[in-house]
């Protein structure tokens, strides 16, 4: 088992049971790293999703990590991120037989996302029915002006690196 928790740096940190630091992530975006302020695993544990303070949703691929952590070939990639609200993500969680994200926010809304690109779908409390299906065409809640970033490629800033090549060094002589 894995403990997860979310820190105000934007910082994911991955715990073991026994209390030893895992892995630190830190989310891949062109955003400076805000709070986190929800967290949430599928219920097959394959994908961890995280909310922040400024209403984005990031999605990471975490089923072979689990699998084998201590493998350095199992790695955790984050395929997705989207700006969902225009304040506080306050909770979240994925629907796997629908495949959508439903998320709330600190300005009363609840969304429905398509989970493997982030398209929205709609609210709770709209007049119309939600249409799961059609995905093929890509709306905004009237909010929300950024499209959904899907991640192809692994980024150097996803982990974040305990080490340091270049140690600062107090030289009191300087």
């Amino acid at each position: 088992p894995i403990l997860a928790s979310a820190h105000e740096n934007g910082c994911i940190c991955l715990w073991s049971i026994q209390g030893n630091l895992v892995k630190e992530l830190l989310p891949f975006s062109k955003y400076p790293s805000v709070p986190l302020t929800a967290l949430r695993t599928d219920t097959s544990t394959k994908m961890l999703l995280a909310g922040s303070k400024e209403g984005h949703i990031m999605c990471w691929s975490i089923a072979s990590f689990l699998e084998d952590p201590q493998n350095s070939k199992n790695q955790i990639k984050e395929d997705l991120c989207w700006r969902a609200h225009s304040t506080e993500v306050v909770d979240l969680f994925h629907e796997e037989e629908k495949n959508v994200v439903v998320t709330a926010s600190t300005d009363g809304s609840v969304r429905l996302w398509h989970a493997m690109n982030g398209y929205y779908l709609g609210y709770f409390g709209q007049a119309r029915k939600f249409e799961l299906s059609d995905i093929s065409r890509l709306i905004l809640p009237c909010d929300v002006n950024n499209f959904p970033t899907i991640i192809k490629e692994e980024s150097k800033h996803m982990e974040k690196k305990n080490k340091c090549e270049y140690p600062l060094v107090l030289d009191r002589d300087k």
